[in-house]
């Protein structure tokens, strides 16, 4: 079996899988905020878990809360800088067209709530048009309450230009959060460089057990609970922390850095596995061709070869790739952000997205190039729209 849907969901990482085995047979399990000398020593893991993300992040333990996930880190964020309504003039969100269903449905919560949501065009290559929003920034701070723009695309994984926004919105003084939940554990990440306010993580995206993740936050102070409950998470996040979830993804992250080295190499292998796909199939469209990507993501498309019937033809091949998102891969639609980069019914109805890790060799994309290949050269014989 091939498994090549990485950005959907991270198989667990080897290290995670080795510490489990170990883990759950042996314990310690405890509440960790009970203080009993059990409840203390989970509390003690926990908090070097802390700072071994930090470290792996780069940024300070006490920046980190620790929730179930982006989504709920997500609702937090706007949560906690939009509030109820807009205060002093500041009505304006900046965002993307090509962002997450978690910060797409957020703001359209909080658009029927009083606040103008300000959309940024997506240029052809699936990259947010930065001379448009830096302009608009110039233009209207003064009204503007946050800036919101993911790092990389889930689907394309087209890289976004977040330094540059980080910068700008810190010369007005506005806060800027960008989801990284598809950016970290696939390339490097260092928080204290982005010149972000806010960001989120989800640990199933890193390898790690699914149901943990976290927020850091440049100034905690800024954020508001959403979950309320004993006062965990220094008041942040009620609830008893996944305290095994928190571990792994500590593991998971370790073992991620460790992996940096080999990034390069990984991103030579998409490369190839591209370039041998353009010259067999001349007509096939890469998504964000000419962009930067993640080393690990490709999405093609064959002009009239429906993604579902390659999706189709994979899966029998035991070979496990998406049409798009997880949580857009049940329609047959061409996606809310491919449309938004102009790509049309006959390419976008089309695309599947190859996400692998960076242990990928070239092997596996040798595999998948072979699938490929022969699921086109069939379904070229049956124009499916």
């Amino acid at each position: 079996m091939i498994y090549a849907d990485f950005n959907g969901s991270a198989p667990l990482c080897n290290d995670v899988l080795e510490y489990l085995q170990t883990r759950i047979s042996t314990g310690p399990y405890a509440n960790p905020n009970s203080i009993h000398s059990l409840g203390k020593k989970m509390m003690f893991g926990l908090e070097k878990c802390r700072r071994s993300i930090a470290k792996n992040l780069g940024c300070e333990s006490s920046q980190i809360i620790f929730n179930s996930g982006a989504s709920e880190g997500i609702s937090q964020i706007f949560h906690s800088l939009l509030g109820d309504g807009p205060k002093n003039n500041k009505k304006i969100v900046v965002t993307s067209a090509i962002e997450h269903a978690a910060v797409y449905k957020c703001l359209q919560h909080y658009g029927d709530n009083g606040f103008e949501i300000k959309t940024i065009d997506t240029l052809e290559n699936g990259v947010i048009d930065l001379e448009q929003l830096l302009t608009f920034l110039e233009e209207n701070y003064q009204n503007i309450a946050v800036v919101t723009v993911m790092a990389s695309n889930n689907e394309t994984g087209v890289l976004q230009p977040y330094h540059e926004i980080g910068e700008a919105s810190q010369k007005f003084n506005i806060p800027f959060f960008s989801d990284t939940t598809q950016l970290i554990g696939k390339t490097q990440f260092n928080f204290q460089d982005s010149h972000m306010d806010f960001s989120v993580l989800s640990s199933h995206k890193v390898g790690a057990l699914i149901g943990s993740g976290l927020i850091i936050a440049k100034d905690p102070t800024l954020l508001k609970p959403l979950v309320f409950g004993g006062g965990q998470e220094k008041c942040m996040r009620g609830g008893t922390q996944n305290y095994m979830g928190i571990e792994t993804m500590a593991i998971a992250l370790d073992s991620f850095t460790k992996a940096i080295p080999g990034l390069e190499e990984v991103n030579n292998l998409r490369v190839r596995f591209e370039k041998n796909l353009k010259e067999i199939f001349p007509n096939l469209v890469i998504i964000g061709e000419h962009s930067p990507r993640l080393a690990t993501t490709t999405m093609v498309a064959y002009p009239g070869i429906h993604g579902q019937a390659v999706q189709i033809e994979l899966e029998s091949n035991d070979i496990f790739i998406t049409t798009s998102s997880a949580c857009s891969d049940n329609s047959p639609e061409t996606s809310r952000i491919l449309k938004s980069m102009g790509i049309t019914d006959d390419i976008g109805r089309g695309v599947v997205r190859i996400s692998l890790c960076l242990n990928a060799n070239q092997e596996l994309y040798d595999k998948i190039e072979l699938a490929l290949t022969n699921a086109y050269n069939k379904l070229k014989k049956i124009h499916n729209y």
